[in-house]
Parts: structure tokens; sequence; C-alpha cells
């Protein structure tokens, strides 16, 4: 019995030996040949990197909404056209009308009510719905405007409604931003395609020779059959790949930048995004109309009892409106900063950590211009990626921003400067002198949605502990903002962008500026970097939450 059962053992030995070797011949021949090393600089990668690049830990902390991305970023389908331009949304023969009666004025506080009537070029009714419109009501001599509510009723009809919240004259607005087919070329390629942009990264070895490849958010987008360098951001998980430099060692990387737009779209496509059906103003549909106040009211303004503003409010929609070119928030009792001393007592003894992209760096140099006491720093760095600093050391002000880390389109800079937003956040005590600032977006339109969901997914748990280990910080988010209109960045997909960082933080104290509404309430074009008017009211904003009162 005794030497039965030791034969036994060593066959099952000799089998369980014979299936790891087996194993290890399989993945030797058909798993992608990849190398993970450090990344060099202060901020290494783990030696040990996965190839899973994402935390079931992170994903698990998300709210239910954000991992159910098919809820979450439903767009009604669009059916096929086979190739015909002219069965596409034409913003020449689309109509639109008042849904009741024209009246001779109109009441402050009321709603203004239309119906948007979809017709292809023939001009023929749409029977199905899924176009991006974007409706305003203007207000040209009182500088007002507000974004109106467009309602897809799926079916080439939708519902326009305007709150009417000044008296005075005014005007409604509509604009085909993207055809509904245009946004089925976007959303083809933004959930099938890898990535639409590439980037750069720069290899130097100990005796000086330099090598260059392409770099990019998960192997199969550096474009190479060859081996892989793959990085992983000791901190946050994040990962990097480049394609091995020919001579030079992976943790030879000392450079990033941005590299090219990839070839994503055929003629069709790209006579669907073609700027002559994009972003177009509809032909006039509605007679400017007289917004009067109530008979028992003198108020020009309908803003009705507001809270301070605070983390954690509710945002509605819309978040506000503007008038006399000054930002109103419809959320909470916002206010104006109009003078330096104004702007410098609010930020008196606090450090401000802004982390995202450039739209963001714009309010780090409004302020930086605005303030005189406020004085820059030369950090010796690529400005595109920063750090940026600026102190007043009078009155206890330090004013940081910082780019984002990877994917991001810059110039040449040190990858030593390219930290995670996690990183930096997970080094934060935090406290009641300390403001975060996020904004991203923008450089993420051109991965798929997942990419952008792991990002976020990281984030959300550094600032969770946060506010945990320090509950006075304040946190805002700031919303992606209107600009581009390319299938490498179209207003559409920034659209989604916001949809998942609001899925992503909805649930937390924390408060958001909707930089979207923003830059779309006023009669100016878009534009990915604002007008100073704009900023400096996502500035006031922003004082408004760290200076409530």
């Amino acid at each position: 019995m005794d030497l039965f059962t030791e034969q036994f053992k060593y066959r099952k030995i000799l089998t369980v030996g014979l299936v790891i070797l087996v194993w290890i011949l399989y993945l030797k021949m058909f798993w992608p040949e990849t190398i993970t090393y450090r990344i060099p600089g202060p901020h290494p990668a783990s030696k040990l990197a996965s190839n899973s690049t994402e935390s079931p830990f992170l994903l698990d902390s998300l709210p239910q909404a954000l991992t159910n991305l098919t809820y979450l970023l439903y767009w009604p389908p669009t059916p096929g056209v086979e190739g015909d331009l002219l069965a596409s949304t034409s913003p020449k023969t689309s109509t639109y009308y008042l849904r009741g009666p024209a009246q001779a004025s109109y009441t402050l506080g009321d709603y203004l009510e239309a119906v948007l009537v979809a017709r292809d070029h023939r001009g023929k009714p749409k029977t199905y719905g899924g176009d991006l419109f974007r409706a305003k009501l203007l207000g040209s001599e009182l500088k007002a405007g507000v974004p109106g509510d467009v309602q897809d009723l799926e079916n080439g009809t939708y519902l326009l409604s305007f709150p009417l919240l000044w008296a005075g004259k005014a005007q409604v607005q509509v604009r085909l931003i993207h055809s509904s087919e245009a946004i089925g070329v976007l959303r083809r390629i933004w959930t099938e395609k890898h990535a639409t942009v590439n980037f750069r990264g720069y290899f130097r070895g100990k005796q000086g020779p330099q090598e260059t490849v392409i770099c990019n958010v998960d192997p199969q987008s550096t474009g190479t059959k060859k081996a892989i360098c793959q990085y992983r951001d000791a901190v946050s998980g994040e990962l990097w790949f480049c394609e091995k430099p020919p001579t030079l060692p992976c943790n030879s990387l000392v450079g990033h930048s941005s590299g090219s737009y990839l070839k994503v779209t055929t003629k069709h496509d790209e006579n669907l995004l073609a700027w002559n059906v994009t972003d177009q103003v509809l032909s006039q549909g509605i007679s400017p109309i007289l917004v009067r106040p109530a008979a028992t009211s003198n108020t020009t303004l309908a803003l009705s009892p507001q809270l301070p503003c605070r983390p954690g409010l509710l945002s509605p929609k819309p978040s506000g409106f503007y008038h006399g070119n000054v930002w109103h928030s419809l959320a909470c009792s916002s206010r104006s900063f109009p003078t330096a001393d104004s702007i410098v007592g609010c930020l008196a003894g606090r450090i401000v950590h802004m982390m995202g992209d450039s739209t963001l760096r714009q309010w780090w140099e409004y302020l930086r211009d605005t303030v005189p006491s406020l004085k820059p720093l030369d950090l010796h760095v690529t400005y595109q990626a920063g750090p940026l600093m600026a102190v007043d050391t009078t009155r206890g002000i330090v004013l940081h921003w910082r780019a984002h880390s990877w994917p991001l389109r810059t110039f040449h800079t040190p990858v030593a400067s390219l930290h995670s937003v996690v990183r930096e956040l997970t080094g934060l005590a935090g406290g009641p002198h300390t403001v975060v600032v996020l904004g991203l977006g923008a450089h993420f339109t051109t991965f798929p949605p997942s990419i952008f969901v792991r990002r976020l997914a990281g984030i959300r748990a550094a600032v969770m502990a946060l506010l945990a280990r320090a509950p006075s910080t304040l946190v805002v988010i700031k919303l992606a903002n209107t600009g581009y209109k390319s299938v490498y960045g179209s207003d559409w997909l920034t659209l989604q962008m916001n949809r998942l960082l609001r899925a992503a933080f909805s649930d937390l104290r924390v408060a958001f500026i909707d930089a979207w509404e923003m830059t779309s309430s006023l009669a100016l074009t878009d534009k990915i970097h604002p007008v100073k008017l704009i900023v400096s009211n996502e500035v006031d904003l922003l004082l408004s939450f760290i200076c409530p009162t």
C-alpha cells in the first residue's frame, strides 16, 4: 500500500510538471513579447507590473452607474444610410417652431418651448433621432444667455425648452453640431479603435546615443509587432507602452511628446464631418420674444433663494446663465471677484492645486495675470506640461498647476515631469487651507471610453482617501468645455467625457463647475481655449466655492 501511494505521488508530480512545461512552451510561442521596466526619474514603475490595465479594487469603488457604460453612454442608434450623404441631417432644411401660439410677451420665470424637426438634405423629415443639436436663448442687448434643453424623441423630432431668466428681449438660436450619421462615425471610431493618435518616447543611453519610438496607452496602439516596453506608475497603477528601442534598454526612457494623428476615417466619414455640415446655425424659426417681470414683482432676474456655494450641492439644469456678461449660478449664490484685492482676499492663506489639461491652466494664467502680487516662479520646465507655480508670500498664497500624466499631447517634456493625478493627490495632507481642482477630458477623447473610466477609477479612489483623512479639503471638478469639432476631439465625445466625470464624482462631497454650459451660453465662437470673459467667470465660480460668504 505504501509503495502504491509513493508511485501515485511521483506520477502526480510528473503530470503536473508536464502540464507546467506545456503552458510555458505555449506562452513562449503565443504570448506577445512584453518587457516591463521602471520609468526613469523620481516616479518609478513597478518591476512586477502585470498585463492588466485595471485594478479590480479601483473599479469596485466606482458608483454602479459608471461601471455600466452601456446605460451611461446611451445614444440613440443611427440606421445605416449606405453611403447616401443626402440622407443625413441637414442644417439648411431642419426647422423649429414654437410649441404653442406666439404671445405678445412672456413672464419672467416661465419656460419657452419649441419643436424641432430634423430633415435630410432633400428636405425629407427624419424618422430617427441621434443628432447633436445645441440650443440657447440669447439676450444680445443685455449680454445674456442660457443653454436650452434638447429632448430627443428618437423619431426625428426634438423638444426644446428654455427658462426665461431675465426681463427684456430674447432670441432662440439652434445649431446642428453633428448629424446623427456623423455621430455614428464618431461612436464607431471611439469604441472600435484602440487610439486615434500616438505619441513619441525619447530614449537616451549613457554614452549619448538617442532613439525615438512610438508610445501609447496599449501595446496595439504602438503599431509594432516587436518587443514592447511596459511602464506602470507605482502609485496609480496607470500603464504606458512604448515600442522597444532598437538598441537602448527600456529603462532609458527620458522624454515624451505628442506624435501623430492617425488616419481613421473613410471619404464618406469625412463628408459627414465636413465643416459645411458641422456646427451650423439653423435658419431662424422663432421671432425674438419679450420677457416681462411678473405683475407682483419688480425684479429683472429669476433667481430663486440660494444657498452659499459649497461642495455636495445638486447640479440643476441649466446650472446657470449669463446676464451682463456675468455668470449667475442656479445651484448656489455665486459671487463676483472683479478686482485683484478681492481675489487676494479670498485666496489668502490657501494652497491651490490644479491638475489637468490646458483649459485648467488658463485659470492659473488668469490669476497670475490679474493679481500683480502673485509672482510666478521659473521652475525650468516645459510650460505645456508644468509644473507651474505662483506665490504671494505676503498673503500666504501658493498656486500650482500641472498637467495630468499620460496620455498627454504636449511638446517634448521630461518623463520625470509627468506625475499622475493619483500620485499628486496621495501626497497631499489636505485640510481647510487646501483646494484641489481637477480638469480632465480633452486628452482622452482619442481613446475608447474604458481608458478614461480606468483613469477615473484611480482618481476617484484618491479623492475619497483625501476627503477621508481631511474632510475640510475643497475638491472641485471642472467639466470639459466645448470647442473641438473633429473626429479626434468632437463636442459629442466631450459630452461623453462629462457624463463619465459626473458619474464618477456625483456621490462624493465635491463641487462641479460646468464649463460645458459656461462655454456654450453666449453668442461666442466655440474655442477649446475659451476667451478671457469665459475664463474669468469660471474662476469667479471657483472662488465662490472657496469663499462662499
